[in-house]
């Protein structure tokens, strides 16, 4: 498998492991912390399911591979079947269904402009669209010498599908610009996270993007890495999210142990697992991942198919 899979894997480890525990809280699961895939719990579903993180994001993939290009009706096309339906889903069930993302599948449906169907208020700045964002990454692979103000453009509008605010465009913008640093595969982790995070910062001051302040303690790697676990939110907020997948990305030299500090934050355990898995996997690779791990996953040769056929067309 290639490095597609490396990161997507990630993804739906970091999901599945947080699922059975996603709303518990953090003081509950420092006394029975989370060591391995697990069944049940929070949302009844057995080891190995992921949610709407990786059926999101599977489904984006599959409309780049399908389509050969982004193509946002097709994307929404796709996410609509995912809701409605359950593709895309490990169970053929769509469980856990964000409210800002369920309202713009059905501003779709009810023939609004793809790009206009994420929400613009304040308080619609959860990470739903942070949590399926990282395949533009890989696309950007088929796009060299591409230009940073086009490729926020490109991360911008992914988001816009489901979350408009700015404040959810720029999560996103951030974290694929790192992503992008770690698949050059030549960065060392902390290298490829501040050079990542340096550059989109530098990139929205310049365009004066007035909510770029909410992400201000990652203007310093060093010290925010230093920061203790109660400073480190994991809610539903895209802020706390990102920070929270970087923080334990910093603060970790694995991807098991990476993924595991991320679900055990509690709260959105799910999410947060996910986007850090994401990166994490991209980083360490595949071949870091506990094979006992990997095989859980449900649906996992669906994962494999996408993940080649992604790779092909790159």
């Amino acid at each position: 498998m290639g490095k597609v899979y490396d990161g997507i894997i990630g993804v739906a480890i970091g999901d599945a492991l947080g699922v059975p525990v996603e709303f518990v809280p953090r003081q509950e699961l420092a006394r029975s912390p989370v060591t391995g895939m697990q069944g049940y719990g929070t949302h009844n579903q057995p080891a190995g399911t992921w949610s709407d993180d990786t059926s999101l994001t599977l489904a984006f993939m599959d409309s780049i591979v399908h389509r050969q290009a982004i193509d946002h009706d097709d994307i929404m096309d796709k996410f609509s079947r995912w809701l409605l339906y359950g593709a895309y889903t490990a169970t053929e069930e769509a469980f856990d269904v964000g409210s800002a993302t369920s309202r713009a599948i059905m501003n779709f449906g009810r023939g609004m402009d793809p790009l206009e169907c994420g929400g613009v208020s304040e308080y619609e700045n959860g990470n739903g669209s942070l949590m399926r964002i990282l395949p533009v990454a890989y696309y950007m692979k088929k796009k060299p010498g591409i230009l940073l103000d086009e490729q926020m453009d490109i991360v911008h509008n992914i988001s816009s599908l489901t979350h408009r605010h700015p404040i959810s465009l720029i999560g996103c913008g951030i974290y694929v610009n790192i992503a992008l640093k770690l698949l050059s595969g030549s960065l060392a982790l902390k290298e490829g996270i501040r050079l990542g995070m340096e550059e989109a910062f530098q990139y929205y001051i310049r365009q004066r993007w007035e909510n770029i302040s909410v992400y201000g303690r990652l203007k310093n790697i060093k010290s925010f890495a230093d920061l203790p676990e109660t400073e480190i939110r994991s809610s539903g907020y895209i802020v706390d999210t990102l920070e929270a997948a970087v923080w334990c990305l910093l603060n970790t030299n694995s991807f098991l142990e990476c993924v595991l500090k991320a679900v055990n934050l509690g709260d959105d355990a799910d999410t947060v697992g996910a986007v850090a898995g994401g990166l994490a996997g991209i980083y360490y690779g595949a071949g870091s991942i506990p094979q006992e791990l990997q095989a859980a996953i449900l649906k996992r040769d669906h994962i494999e198919k996408l993940c080649t056929e992604l790779e092909n067309l790159l």
